[in-house]
């Protein structure tokens, strides 16, 4: 597979990263651990060399999965995790509030190390801005766990322009992580620019929306449960069915390219910028190696330029987050 630097760090990766957190957590009953195991360690056969967790995710269990199935491939792949939640009581595997004063950076860092079984975290994002803390503190605190080996580059996720700017000065900021798809465009207004000017990486999570731009969702649709997409405005039967113009342009060009939805959202995405690395999540083998394909999909100008057009005729209806989580963002 192709590779691309994140921004102007010696960080290189895969062009298409692998999102691990459905393997443990919110969109489905939870597959088997072996299943995923084997899942990860084929995605490392087929090229893929940068892989996406949390410490939230599951909480714990999705690191300890990561950290276990790629322990044979050690100096070959780069793991990224999250700090930044905290138990809403110790102990518990509840996670309600933001938490990155220094002190307990430090402990999250420890277990995530555990759990990885890594002595060093390759890319170390703060999972979302803490409103309680200042941004300087938290790369700060970074910036002396990387002193200490522990840690390698420093990431943010759904973080602001101006709070990428200010932590960039204190520590500076490898690539940052915000959902970015052709039906969420939003950092196209903020934060690609200053990603840009200051030469940091971007990967884009949910780069099919949360596998709505598969073609493979219609407002018939029903998901388990213990789907996240259930307490999802934009996942509600009525909006589905308004944005299914979106999916309709993604086929139309894959029609022209013998592709699927996917690869095209896919290979719009890695068209965007040379230093965007997208993080397509699945439990599926054969949905591993579609999306791998996306990497050899080329869009012409005018292809692009065709996407582009027929977007911009189209509203996408509904939010992408319940107003909590939304909340959350761009801060």
């Amino acid at each position: 597979m192709q590779k691309r630097k994140l921004g102007k760090s010696n960080l290189e990766v895969s062009a298409l990263g692998l999102g691990c957190m459905g393997m443990s957590w919110s969109y489905s009953p939870v597959p088997d651990r072996n299943e995923m195991i084997s899942l990860l360690r084929a995605a490392v056969e087929r090229g893929v060399t940068f892989f996406d967790t949390a410490e939230v995710y599951g909480p714990y269990t999705n690191e300890e999965l990561v950290g276990e199935a790629l322990a044979p491939f050690r100096g070959r792949v780069v793991i990224a995790t999250k700090f930044g939640w905290k138990p809403a009581f110790e102990g518990e595997a509840r996670w309600s509030r933001l938490d990155s004063r220094p002190e307990h950076i430090q402990q999250s860092v420890e277990g995530s190390l555990k759990r990885l079984r890594v002595d060093a975290i390759d890319l170390y994002y703060q999972h979302r801005v803490d409103p309680e803390v200042p941004i300087e503190d938290v790369a700060g605190a970074v910036k002396d766990l990387i002193r200490q080996g522990k840690v390698k580059h420093f990431g943010l996720s759904e973080a602001a322009g101006n709070t990428i700017r200010r932590a960039h000065g204190v520590q500076p900021v490898t690539a940052v992580q915000s959902e970015y798809s052709l039906w969420y465009r939003e950092p196209e207004k903020e934060v690609l620019p200053v990603l840009e000017e200051l030469g940091i990486g971007f990967v884009p999570f949910s780069p099919l929306g949360k596998g709505f731009l598969t073609g493979k969702i219609d407002e018939n649709t029903t998901f388990d449960s213990s789907d996240f997409r259930n307490i999802v405005p934009r996942f509600n039967p009525e909006n589905r069915k308004a944005n299914q113009a979106l999916v309709g342009l993604l086929e139309n060009i894959a029609k022209r390219k013998n592709a699927t939805p996917g690869q095209i959202a896919l290979a719009w995405l890695l068209a965007q910028k040379p230093w965007i690395v997208p993080i397509p999540g699945t439990t599926k083998l054969h949905r591993l190696e579609e999306n791998i394909r996306a990497t050899a999909a080329e869009l012409t100008r005018d292809d692009l330029g065709d996407i582009e057009d027929a977007a911009a005729r189209i509203t996408v209806q509904g939010a992408r987050y319940p107003e909590h989580l939304e909340q959350m963002s761009n801060r």
